[in-house]
């Protein structure tokens, strides 16, 4: 098993290994956006877009696993939404620090105690796993 997957990761042929990544590391990170937006008692709606977004990214994770074609068009899909959100909460977060008293002139307060700037980062790297699911090598 170990000499299958070794041979299908030098292959490029990781697209199940891809989907399942994805489908695992959304729910984890939408718990931890939940609770980090709670602190910010979901002051924007925004705020609420990762969490919408979250199950239906789960949902095509595990279906790419199973079926190629799922892989291929709704996991992208998908991905490509969680993505984009991921860089509109950069947008949002980069405004909620400049916004607090002081802005950027106190950075020091304002981005320790402020939205975390690179945080939405994460929903950007995981939909990147999705569209890259999309694009490489199904398993053998």
């Amino acid at each position: 098993m170990i000499g299958r997957t070794l041979r299908n990761l030098r292959d490029g042929r990781t697209q199940r290994l891809l989907a399942a990544t994805t489908a695992m590391s959304a729910p984890a990170l939408g718990f931890e956006i939940y609770f980090e937006h709670l602190k910010g008692s979901f002051g924007d709606r925004w705020m609420w877009t990762p969490l919408v977004l979250t199950p239906p990214l789960t949902a095509a994770g595990i279906a790419g696993v199973a079926s190629e074609r799922a892989a291929r068009t709704v996991l992208p899909f998908v991905s490509a939404l969680y993505f984009l959100d991921g860089l509109i909460g950069v947008v949002t977060h980069v405004q909620g620090v400049r916004k607090r008293p002081g802005g950027f002139k106190e950075a020091q307060y304002n981005l320790t105690m402020g939205p975390p700037l690179l945080a939405p980062g994460s929903l950007c790297l995981v939909g990147a796993l999705g569209l890259a699911a999309a694009v490489v090598r199904r398993e053998k």
